[in-house]
């Protein structure tokens, strides 16, 4: 297997609205309504709102063989804090360590900081377990407007060892 994890480009753009589009309706499918979901997707994975975030915060994909399969979008560190953002993969690959790949790499990344916050929907049982794996633990739960639906959502905090 060949995993290259780098930066994303502009170019890697209709594939990470692929990868979210594909991602978000299997995560969420029976969580979130579906035009929920699209309307979400519409904006949030926009061409602009893309380029954005890819120029002004860490934002990393993953390449297995070839062919882009997943990415992790991270806050920049403020006060010594980071969050991810987002990290989704193509459903039919999870499990084989990228996500594990791509975190690790931004968390590397993340200079200065001493813990990550990530905030899952509490539905999204693979999300969950997948961040407990990792070492983050529960800070607390809220309810979550979400475009007229409310999500229960869990925040998740992983305190990082010091830069070496």
């Amino acid at each position: 297997m060949t995993l290259i994890i780098r930066h994303m480009t502009q170019d890697d753009i209709p594939f990470v609205q692929e990868i979210s589009r594909t991602s978000w309706h299997a995560t969420y499918e029976g969580i979130i309504p579906r035009p929920i979901q699209d309307k979400f997707l519409q904006t949030a994975y926009s061409r602009n709102r893309l380029m954005h975030r890819f120029q002004d915060s860490p934002f990393f994909v993953a390449e297995h063989n070839g062919t882009l399969v997943g990415f992790a979008n991270f806050s920049n560190v403020k006060d010594e804090l980071a969050e991810l953002f987002a990290i989704y993969l193509i459903p039919k690959i999870q499990g084989q360590g990228i996500g594990t790949a791509l975190l690790q790499h931004g968390m590397q990344a993340l200079q200065g900081a001493k813990s990550l916050t990530v905030c899952v929907e509490k539905d999204n049982i693979t999300g969950v377990h997948f961040y407990n794996a990792k070492g983050f633990q529960i800070s607390d739960e809220f309810d979550d407007q979400f475009d007229g639906h409310i999500l229960k959502t869990v925040r998740m905090v992983l305190e990082l060892p010091p830069a070496e």
